[in-house]
């Protein structure tokens, strides 16, 4: 890495507190450390104020200038992203729907030279995402698209409840809306092996406030989740101001690209990268881990 890389990273980032140049030190491995127990027990961990607070307001700016960007899209929905009126066993959760009217800025619309962008691309960044979820390496997702998104949510809407496709997610809020906007999760709801579909019913019915968690967020703030078991929301956003959220997406492989249906529901297009991903997929040349819904 280069001195101006680490020096970039030292005015950007709370290193005093998460010293990502130093992981092997007693303070990183303690910071890595603690994230991984998080992540491990409960899903999800959040690191307060990763990006100097002297930034916040910056952060912000930046971001609200982009949303304008967003491709807006209210659609109705339900946990497993499956078509909504499939035939399903009564009772199923799929059954239940929702409005989704979140809208997502795509990465071809987000500046190179964007604070959230250099920060996705940054290899001590990378590095530490890495250590904190227990893998050998991350992979920038090669979607030219969904890569790197900011998510915005605007009053009087809502992401509803749902699973993440992906293992794993690295967030960061980067404007708090006046009222509501709460990230509320179930972890570990269901697994690799067993949907718990009893379970995932009880919360879509109102019946489950012991599997919920709220997670009150701050501009600045670094959430690093696993949603594929976790289902989860962002509540109701109330008041003037749209919920603003980066998300930068990682794989454990090189490579991956969205699927098209996917991209044109998020982004309203899509690229030639996602026409060839997908007759890579009707091919037989990639599968998904496990079984479940998505």
């Amino acid at each position: 890495m280069g001195t101006v890389e680490a020096t970039w990273l030292d005015q950007v980032v709370n290193t005093a507190r998460y010293p990502l140049l130093d992981l092997p030190g007693a303070a990183g491995q303690a910071v890595v450390a603690h994230a991984q127990r998080e992540l491990a027990t409960a899903g999800c961990t959040v690191l307060r104020d990763f990006i100097r607070p002297a930034l916040h307001g910056a952060l912000r700016e930046e971001c609200a200038a982009l949303a304008p960007r967003a491709h807006y899209d209210v659609e109705t929905v339900n946990v497993y992203n499956i078509a909504v009126g499939a035939e399903l066993p009564d009772g199923h959760p799929g059954q239940v729907s929702f409005e989704r009217g979140n809208a997502f800025v795509a990465r071809d619309r987000i500046p190179a030279a964007a604070l959230i962008s250099q920060l996705y691309a940054h290899q001590a960044f990378q590095r530490f995402i890495a250590r904190c979820f227990t893998l050998p390496t991350l992979h920038e997702l090669a979607d030219p698209l969904s890569a790197l998104v900011l998510n915005v949510v605007g009053p009087g809407r809502e992401h509803p409840w749902h699973f993440d496709t992906n293992e794993f997610t690295v967030s960061m809020l980067t404007q708090v809306p006046e009222d509501g906007g709460l990230f509320e999760y179930c972890p570990n709801i269901r697994s690799a092996h067993a949907e718990n579909f009893d379970d995932v019913g009880d919360v879509l019915h109102g019946r489950g406030e012991r599997f919920i968690r709220r997670l009150p967020l701050r501009a600045g703030d670094l959430q690093l989740f696993k949603g594929r078991h976790s289902l989860h929301r962002v509540s109701p956003v109330r008041g003037v101001s749209a919920r603003h959220c980066a998300i930068f997406a990682y794989s454990e492989r090189p490579g991956v690209v969205g699927s098209v249906a996917r991209t044109r529901q998020l982004f309203g297009r899509v690229l030639p990268e996602h026409l060839a991903a997908a007759r890579l997929v009707a091919a037989g040349g990639a599968a998904r881990g496990d079984r479940l819904l998505d």
